[in-house]
């Protein structure tokens, strides 16, 4: 396999290319480290040298300002840091490294639940919502339309702290809409996805993405394209999106139960006619925050109606039970639907016996927490102030045939639940790790213990009032990059301690 000529490069005498991370018609995206800052990650992308033209150089850079001023508006795209020219006269940008996986790749899974969908749709749709309000460019304001709205263009992040956090990638075809410039009337865009009168070439508007985007909508919550052309080709595909009803939700899964305002707001979605679709991406945002705050009330209105039977005089209540311990409490739990089926951690904070405990939830094949069952864990906390304040939760399991198995967790001490959590540790000096099969999630397979050394729950205690006055300077991904690279540097002296220790019984350590 030949070697990368570009790997080890150091760029603009400050970014080092670690490796080639993806590529596409405008270009190659690499890993780099920002030595400037420490090593964090950073991802560089370069335009393709096969469209080295004055046009292309200035799409490639109309690319990057626009992401670069989108980013600065709204978390759900992706933010550009740096722009410049190499050596070789080829065009690049800079980008914040993000760790996660496409849209495609979830939906490769399986269809997303309805809460997960909603959560999902309504961080793309304020994406959107940021672009198509516009930027300001030549001293004006000029909305933006992406135009390639699509699955792949989408990034689902896993974050212990903030639960799912979404970006749209790739503005590379995105079109300023100016209203004194002539738009291009050839073909750009993604053939499944495109909307009618993208297809034909014709002057677009936000309504554009609005199809696209029911198109992705309808694929998130069946797993199926709503509409397929005969073929693969552009003829196929134009016949498609102008003449072909959409698919029904019921033709696909006649079990699938949707509420009936989000069939028919993806179906408005996918009119033939821009007229007859949402005018805005604020009109799908508000059915969408309505179906979320319909869910939640039934859930309220459930739980009310628990409790007053409860204390109903003509309901006899049942027999009291003894109380159960905190481990059957935990062993009682089932895998949240709004949290993906796949191997991440993340903290959770659950009532037992009227009491809230911060646990750790962890997602395993089923066989890695049999074989963690006899393990001794180490739990040690890491803190940065600035430019976000945010905690690490570091804990390891360890026994000697298996090695050392790394659930790291990230806090936003700014948020609610990461302040709530620390608090919880600090006061109790211990916490539950509940693991789930990623084949049996319907309750906790295992419960493990871990034990916080008295000058670490003093630690986690000042840290949280210590986050209370303090004010963020920067985005809490690049605190978290931060303390990534400090784990990294832990990892070896950590695993030194746990091989070190010679007892025939788990043990319990805090760092």
């Amino acid at each position: 396999m030949t070697m990368d000529p570009n790997n080890g490069r150091l760029l603009a005498n400050r970014y080092q290319l670690v490796e080639l991370i993806g590529k596409g018609a405008m270009g190659r995206v690499y890993q780099a480290k920002d030595k400037l800052l420490g090593g964090v990650i950073v991802a560089v992308k370069f335009l393709s040298q096969a469209l080295l033209n004055k046009k292309m150089r200035d799409r490639f850079e109309q690319e990057a300002t626009i992401c670069a001023l989108l980013g600065e508006k709204g978390n759900h795209i992706v933010r550009v840091r740096d722009y410049g020219v190499d050596e070789d006269e080829i065009p690049f940008y800079v980008m914040e490294y993000l760790e996660g996986e496409s849209l495609s790749e979830v939906i490769r899974r399986q269809p997303l639940p309805l809460t997960r969908f909603l959560n999902i749709t309504r961080q793309i749709c304020s994406g959107l919502q940021c672009a198509h309000k516009g930027i300001i460019m030549s001293g004006k304001l000029s909305p933006i339309i992406h135009r390639d709205i699509k699955p792949s263009n989408i990034l689902v992040l896993q974050d212990g702290s903030f639960g799912e956090l979404v970006k749209i990638l790739d503005f590379g075809i995105a079109k300023l809409m100016e209203s004194d410039s002539a738009q291009t009337h050839s073909f750009m865009g993604t053939l499944a996805y495109c909307s009618p009168e993208q297809m034909e070439g014709k002057e677009l508007d936000k309504r554009s993405d609005i199809y696209s985007l029911g198109v992705m909508m309808f694929e998130m919550l069946t797993g199926e394209m709503p509409i397929i052309g005969e073929s693969h080709s552009f003829g196929g595909w134009y016949k498609a999106h102008h003449f072909a009803p959409p698919r029904s939700f019921e033709s696909i899964n006649p079990d699938l139960k949707l509420p009936i305002p989000l069939k028919n707001l993806v179906m408005s979605c996918l009119a033939k006619e821009p007229s007859a679709r949402p005018q805005s991406v604020e009109e799908v945002l508000r059915v969408l925050k309505r179906l979320e705050e319909s869910i939640n009330q039934g859930r309220h209105l459930s739980d009310r109606i628990g409790d007053k039977l409860k204390v109903s005089k003509f309901v006899k209540e049942p027999p009291r039970k003894p109380s159960l311990s905190v481990d059957e409490i935990c062993l009682q739990q089932s895998w949240p639907t709004n949290k993906p089926q796949q191997q991440i951690v993340f903290p959770h904070i659950i009532k037992a016996n009227g009491e809230s405990l911060a646990t750790l939830w962890v997602m395993l094949k089923k066989q890695d927490i049999q074989n963690r069952q006899v393990s001794s864990r180490y739990n040690q906390f890491l803190f940065i102030e600035s430019p976000h304040p945010m905690m690490l939760w570091i804990t390891a399991l360890h026994n000697r045939e298996h090695g050392a198995n790394w659930l790291p967790c990230y806090l936003d001490m700014k948020s609610d639940l990461g302040q709530k959590t620390v608090r919880l540790l600090g006061e109790a000096g211990s916490y539950r790790i509940l693991f789930f099969a990623l084949s049996e999630p319907d309750h906790c397979g295992n419960v493990m213990t871990s034990t916080i050394a008295p000058a670490q729950c003093k630690l986690l205690t000042k840290w949280a009032n210590t986050s209370q006055t303090l004010s963020s300077s920067g985005q809490p991904q690049f605190s978290k990059r931060v303390l990534k690279q400090e784990f990294e540097k832990l990892k070896p002296k950590i695993l030194m301690k746990l091989e070190a220790i010679h007892t025939d019984y788990p043990t319990d350590i805090s760092g």
